[in-house]
């Protein structure tokens, strides 16, 4: 299971990302005539409500075709680009005012490759907002339930071979160097702990929207995974969510969220 598996379902179950995409879209505060270039795009959710804002090129890319796919279908009529290519692969050189980066910075394989990427990409004065889960321990919820699985005798032995694919940071001065090593000048830097209630089977479907294409992704193991501990994976995680209601039914969903703005300095 990847991105592309869950292209189809994946706006109408990424609640957390959409919400958060709000706060980081007041932090950039674009302009009217800016060009954008929205990192990481996944369906277009944010690259279209941006179109409403500028009038400027909108140009979203995501390594996943079928995402882009979709992303595509969605947004006819609208003038946004779309190509399938990853933040490591962008060549792009003074063309952008802004780079927005919502919940997938986490995903970059070489995000100091990226970031430098990202520098070129932008034009002297323009700026980057990134908005993803960070620490470790980004979410206790997810965090507690996969834990439940590697304890598990249906699937502790291949969830030994699983590798994770994350990049995560501890603090807000680490992600502040990451970005200054890249060139930009800090302007904000900020992990805070962003608390939402939720069904367990909400929370199910947020997990499967966005972490399960790591957990249960073929490429993160070193052995063969099979249908059913795909199947015994999910019935663990939607088990624990169960058990990690409140008394009103609800599960409270805690995520530690990166919330950072880098501007491009210089220039003539």
């Amino acid at each position: 299971m990847d991105f592309s598996d869950i292209a189809a379902e994946y706006e109408k179950h990424a609640i957390v990302q959409k919400s958060a995409s709000e706060k980081l879209l007041k932090l950039l505060n674009i302009g009217d005539n800016d060009d954008v270039l929205d990192l990481g795009c996944g369906t277009g959710s944010l690259a279209r409500k941006i179109r409403g804002i500028t009038k400027g090129k909108v140009v979203g890319v995501d390594p996943s075709p079928l995402m882009i796919k979709e992303a595509i279908e969605k947004s006819i009529g609208l003038e946004i680009t779309y190509e399938v290519i990853s933040a490591e692969e962008v060549s792009y050189k003074e063309r952008f005012d802004v780079i927005v980066c919502n919940s997938a910075f986490q995903w970059f394989r070489d995000p100091r490759k990226a970031l430098r990427n990202c520098y070129e990409a932008l034009r002297y004065g323009g700026r980057i907002g990134i908005q993803a889960p960070a620490r470790n321990n980004y979410c206790p919820n997810f965090i507690r339930a996969v834990e439940a699985v590697r304890e598990d005798e249906r699937t502790r032995d291949t969830f030994l071979y699983f590798k994770n694919p994350w990049f995560f940071l501890e603090s807000e001065d680490e992600y502040k160097k990451l970005f200054e090593d890249a060139g930009f000048r800090v302007t904000f830097s900020v992990i805070e702990k962003v608390v939402s209630r939720h069904t367990p089977e909400e929370v199910l479907k947020i997990f499967m929207s966005g972490a399960a294409a790591g957990y249960l992704n073929q490429k993160y193991y070193n052995v063969k995974i099979s249908g059913e501990y795909i199947d015994a994976f999910v019935n663990i995680v939607k088990e624990s969510f169960e058990k990690q209601a409140e008394n009103d039914g609800m599960v409270k969903l805690e995520f530690n969220r990166l919330y950072l703005i880098g501007v491009k300095e210089g220039g003539k």
